[in-house]
């Protein structure tokens, strides 16, 4: 009798707040590629999977094509259409089984969290054994350290048994049938607290096995995480560059100038056909220039009318994602502001917070700086405004960009 199909369904909808700011803790990138891609590819290495489901947060759409994007085409070949996900990890599994579609019950489905890209062929293959066998199995690995119970105030309340603990790990490897009326029934009791599906199979009733799980299958879960993946992941072929861009608008009528990416209230406004933000401006320009592909007037021309009143965020979010697709890692963006008004000082941390949540950096990754020109020259009569930016990325050298 044949083996039944293996499907691989990466949950990839969370927003992976404990990672600090920036981009969902999925997209961002170890070494030259997206977490995502990393998973992607560990799953799709393995000859046990026949397809892999992705589910997503929807407005994680474009950040999902360019991580599936970096997949070879055979690779790519094996994605079913991607699901959209829901408010909670246990809602977005749901919509992801639903995705599957008519597949036989006997069908079996291995759960894991987009977020441990470390994924080991032998674990895969232990999952789908345990699941043909039980219906319902997840890796398990043994604790190791002294486990303390502890009340409100921190204080000790009991010490706890480890021999008859486990902490838990993905892929969880269910049958397909088993594991949808599991997550129908908690829908129908209005359960969606689940942190994991083999808690679902618990509170359903069925008997859930473990296995053996793997210690290197490591979650990304805090900022520290993401520095011992890079390290573990060895030393990367990456070249460091340094690019400026400068920009510069006139003052005109108006009530507001953008600068940062921050509505910042003046007597004036600036004469631009965007919006005229000249800090982020000179950031896209810094930017273009790391990668050689032109400036923000090549990519926004100023005759184009759908660019008229245009918001800079997207000019910026477009710069690094150009940066991003040729494999780059920006280290830091830096920029100046030159203007004798409006004063810079109480936008600067909005700012700040602002151009790293659009670049998807972190913000001690961002410089922000502003000074005078002492009156002299059009900032210094105050006839305009200008901005210098600095920015630092990690290419990969010639020889190992795919």
């Amino acid at each position: 009798m044949p083996l039944p199909s293996t499907v691989m369904l990466i949950v990839a909808a969370g927003r992976g707040l404990r990672a600090g700011e920036g981009l969902p803790k999925q997209y961002r990138h170890l070494a030259t590629e997206p977490v995502l891609t990393h998973t992607l590819r560990a799953c799709l290495a393995s000859a046990v999977v026949d397809t892999v489901q992705v589910v997503i947060h929807p407005d994680d759409r474009a950040l999902h094509d360019d991580a599936i994007g970096l997949l070879d085409t055979a690779d790519r070949t094996r994605l079913k259409p991607v699901a959209l996900g829901g408010a909670t990890r246990a809602a977005s599994v749901r919509m992801g089984l639903k995705a599957l579609g008519a597949l036989p019950d006997e069908t079996l489905v291995l759960i894991h969290d987009a977020a441990r890209p470390f994924l080991d062929q032998a674990l895969i293959e232990r999952a789908c054994a345990e699941a043909r066998q039980h219906g319902a199995a997840i890796p398990v690995l043994d604790v190791t350290d002294t486990v303390k119970q502890v009340d409100a105030s921190g204080l000790v309340t009991a010490t706890l048994d480890r021999s008859a603990l486990r902490t838990v790990q993905t892929p969880q490897a269910f049958r397909l049938g088993l594991i949808r009326a599991a997550h129908a029934a908690a829908q129908a009791h209005q359960r969606d607290d689940f942190t994991d599906d083999g808690a679902v199979i618990e509170w359903h009733g069925a008997a859930l096995a473990t296995f053996p799980g793997d210690s290197g299958n490591i979650k990304l879960t805090h900022p520290e995480d993401f520095v011992r993946a890079e390290s573990r992941l060895g030393p990367q072929a990456l070249l460091t560059r340094v690019a400026t861009g400068y920009d510069v608008h006139a003052f005109g009528p108006g009530d507001h100038v953008w600068l940062g990416g921050v509505r910042v209230p003046h007597d004036h406004g600036v004469l631009a056909h965007s919006d005229g933000d000249v800090a982020l401006h000179a950031l896209c320009d810094a930017l273009f220039g790391i990668i050689g592909d032109g400036d923000i007037g090549v990519h926004f021309p100023p005759s184009d009318p759908q660019w008229r009143g245009a918001s800079s965020d997207r000019f910026l979010a477009f710069a690094c994602e150009r940066v991003r697709q040729r494999g780059g890692i920006i280290d830091h963006l830096d920029v100046s502001i030159v203007c004798e008004r409006p004063k810079i000082g109480p936008y600067r941390g909005a700012m700040q917070a602002r151009i790293a949540e659009v670049a998807g950096v972190r913000p001690d990754q961002v410089g922000l700086k502003a000074t005078t020109s002492e009156r002299l020259g059009f900032t210094g009569r105050s006839e305009g405004l200008a901005a210098l930016a600095t920015v630092t990325v990690r290419l990969p050298s010639p020889g190992e960009a795919s």
